[in-house]
């Protein structure tokens, strides 16, 4: 698995922050919390879509697809707390609190859960690799 650098590591870590103070803040009802999030979101994706799987574990390429099915997810749920915000779709009234109004917080909740389990499963995977060689 190719390394991120150091300051594509402090990207990471900063996107992952945001996301937290983000998430934390719209607990609170706070209305800048979707403009921390959204940025965050977008920092953490473009990190983890920089790192590569090179080799031939199949189970690893997998991995890695949850992986970035997550970040979409995590950028989605961006959106729809954007969207959150105030009716910019410009939709019916009723079909905008049916589908977008707070539904961010489920797809936060998926993308959280897929990142979970890739994350460790693809741990899991890079050391019984390592200790096949």
């Amino acid at each position: 698995m190719r390394q991120l650098s150091k300051t594509e590591t402090f990207i990471l870590l900063i996107g992952g922050l945001l996301m937290v103070i983000g998430a934390g803040g719209s607990m609170f009802l706070q209305s800048w919390a979707a403009y921390i999030f959204a940025p965050g979101a977008l920092m953490f994706a473009a990190m983890q879509m920089r790192q590569s799987y090179d080799g031939n574990n199949f189970t690893i390429r997998r991995l890695r697809r949850i992986l970035l099915t997550s970040d979409v997810f995590f950028l989605l749920a961006g959106l729809l707390m954007l969207a959150s915000q105030s009716n910019f779709f410009g939709i019916n009234q009723l079909i905008y609190i049916k589908y977008v109004h707070n539904n961010w917080i489920v797809v936060l909740l998926v993308a959280a859960i897929l990142q979970l389990y890739a994350s460790h499963r693809i741990a899991n995977e890079l050391e019984k690799e390592a200790k096949k060689r």
